[in-house]
């Protein structure tokens, strides 16, 4: 069963990479550089999302440390989607948007709906990635990225699912 919020019923302890001992089994899935949609493909039939909530949220309802990862906006938008590949939760993904980072091409980000935040990330030659930390929400793994579309960024959050390929 899925958590009362996405990703902040339970904190994500984030870990200095350094620091971590991390089985090598799921080690190469937190520092998947490429789409994660795309690797989800290859065990799978289809990989599809589900909203679980899209809205602007204020810089009081961040969760803790996130606002450390971003630039200061009156606004974000927030996208929580659970990740299935054939029907099976996955993945469960918390995506924050600075409101400045909304203009031009990237304004489509808050009509994504269903279709996968990767297949419209790696789309285009405009993508980088500042860093991936790593963290643990009990047994599960998790993964923040912040990546920059045309120079302007967003926070991704990554919490790997019991069921994820990523532990098998």
């Amino acid at each position: 069963m899925i958590d009362e919020t996405v990703l902040t019923s339970r904190p994500i302890a984030w870990q200095v990479t350094e620091e971590i001992s991390v089985p090598e089994k799921i080690h190469d899935w937190l520092m998947e550089l490429g789409s994660m949609t795309r690797r989800f493909e290859q065990y799978c039939q289809q990989v599809t999302v589900e909203p679980y909530q899209e809205k602007f949220i204020t810089a009081a309802e961040l969760n803790p440390g996130e606002a450390d990862c971003l630039s200061v906006s009156q606004r974000y938008w927030l996208r929580e989607v659970i990740l299935y590949g054939d029907n099976i939760p996955w993945l469960l993904g918390r995506t924050l948007v600075p409101e400045e980072t909304l203009v031009g091409d990237e304004q489509r980000l808050v009509d994504l709906g269903t279709i996968p935040l990767g297949k419209y990330l790696f789309s285009g030659n405009n993508l980088t990635r500042d860093y991936i930390h790593i963290g643990k929400q009990c047994e599960r793994w998790a993964r923040r990225s912040l990546l920059r579309l045309s120079n302007k960024p967003l926070l991704l959050t990554e919490l790997f699912l019991p069921e994820s390929p990523a532990y098998k």
